[in-house]
């Protein structure tokens, strides 16, 4: 299976050709060893690494890899042993306590024991390629292993070492407020224009404005803390961006930059909530068991920062991975504990990035564990209820919709289906968001047993005029 790891004995990284290639990070060369030691195609290896199967083509061709970033996650897929990693002039790893995110088991390969500042640098090394729309990095693509590691590190690695640094510029919080409010603007927009109305704007800013007050900045400890807790959160955002955007490999690397970020910073509570949105992510690709075990991270992390709200959040990311596995009884009692903690949350003191979860978002998140399951009345009132919501969440809005309409069309009700799919394609027309296309697309898959219906012909002719036609 292509999510399986290679297998490749440690004491074949010690051969005098093998070695000879890494020391001059012949990348191409090291697929082809691969591939002929353990004979896995192209694709399995991209899977293995998180590169996209033609990229690895290219790469096999001939195509040089120069970026740390990509050099660090071969390494990490074909878990290199030190001697490797150290001829390719990677860091070496150093074993990490045995404690995991969740039961499952975990890849034998410990994790990098990293710093802040190598995490600075990596997200510098992000935000600048991204501006620049370097082909490498829109090669990454999303795995479910690559969210192990960073997991992994979150619960395991190390109290992090003082974020302080003697630089040119002073930073303070008026630096950080700023970070601050630019990141509530971003997100306003992203919630009424969808992920790619300001995606490149938010990956310049990362890159003109938060990258020099990193690498360059004179800070000590608790601002330095307060600063990556900024820039954790704004890169948060932008990774929801590039999810939002179908961009899923440019989305992981955001987010658990992010994650790491808030690890160094000490913030618990937007660690949950990061790691929360990778479940997200997961979930909605298919990846449901890496789903339920990043959302357990998250609120095994939420407890640890007593916040109820982000409890709540990680039960219903755990209920969606086992409604879409179809595991009802588990489901539910997720969905009670989701409840039961909202129940118990003061939201007087909620971070300004929680705002967004309230009645409505939790009454679409049971819609859709209702429908997944396929319990249509139960998805319908749910679906009705989210409607009841802050009228400035218009993606929001698009996705309830269409989530409710999707429900009539399971329930053999075109007409109110196609009512309500043509209500959430207004809103859809507005946006830019490939999650909302995506709604509409399956709700227009799911009529298409209705097709010859004057109403199913309308709408579905104006899904095709609008978002322009299936291929």
């Amino acid at each position: 299976m292509l999510l399986e790891p290679l297998r490749i004995p440690e004491d074949a990284w010690s051969h005098g050709e093998v070695l000879a290639v890494l020391a001059v990070r012949d990348i191409g060369g090291l697929f082809r060893w691969i591939s002929q030691l353990t004979g896995a195609s192209q694709s399995r290896i991209g899977a293995a690494v998180g590169l996209e199967q033609g990229y690895v083509s290219r790469i096999m061709a001939g195509r040089k890899v120069t970026s740390i970033d990509v050099l660090e996650r071969i390494a990490d897929g074909f878990r290199m042993p030190d001697q490797a990693r150290t001829t390719m002039g990677l860091a070496s790893r150093q074993a990490a306590p045995p404690a995991a995110a969740s039961s499952r088991r975990v890849p034998d390969a410990p994790p990098l024991q990293r710093t802040w500042r190598d995490d600075v640098r990596s997200a510098a090394e992000l935000w600048r390629g991204d501006v620049n729309r370097r082909d490498v990095l829109r090669q990454v693509a999303f795995s479910s292993a690559g969210y192990t590691l960073p997991a992994l590190r979150w619960f395991t690695a190390p109290d992090p070492a003082p974020v302080t640094q003697p630089g040119r510029s002073a930073v303070g919080q008026p630096e950080i407020d700023t970070i601050r409010a630019m990141t509530a603007t971003y997100r306003q927009l992203d919630n009424q224009y969808g992920g790619g109305h300001a995606r490149d704007t938010v990956a310049r800013y990362l890159h003109q404005e938060v990258t020099p007050l990193l690498t360059d900045g004179r800070y000590d400890h608790a601002t330095g803390q307060r600063l990556l807790s900024a820039a954790a959160e704004l890169a948060q955002l932008a990774g929801w961006q590039a999810y939002d955007t179908a961009e899923h490999g440019i989305a992981q690397r955001y987010l658990t930059l992010a994650l790491d970020f808030a690890h160094s910073a000490g913030d618990d509570g937007l660690g949950a909530e990061i790691l929360a949105a990778m479940s997200h992510q997961a979930t909605y690709l298919g990846h449901t068991a890496t789903g339920l075990d990043l959302a357990r991270a998250a609120g095994r992390t939420a407890r640890r920062a007593g916040v109820p709200v982000l409890t709540a959040e990680a039960h219903v990311m755990e209920a969606h991975a086992l409604a879409k596995a179809n595991d009802e009884r588990a489901c539910a009692a997720a969905l009670h504990q989701a409840e039961q903690a909202l129940d118990r949350a003061d939201r007087s003191s909620d971070p300004q990035w929680l705002s967004y979860f309230d009645e409505a978002y939790l009454s679409a998140k049971f819609g859709h564990c209702f429908h997944a399951l396929g319990r249509n009345a139960h998805a319908e009132r749910f679906a009705a209820r989210s409607l009841r919501m802050d009228n400035r969440y218009v993606r929001g809005r698009a996705f309830n919709l269409a989530l409710l309409a999707s429900v009539h069309a399971q329930q053999g009700e075109p007409d109110r289906a196609c009512a309500i799919g043509a209500e959430a394609l207004t809103l859809t027309n507005q946006l830019r968001s490939a999650r909302a296309v995506r709604y509409l697309r399956d709700l227009q898959a799911q009529l298409a047993p209705h097709r010859r219906l004057p109403a199913v012909l309308h709408f579905t002719g104006r899904v095709d005029a609008t978002l322009g036609r299936r291929r």
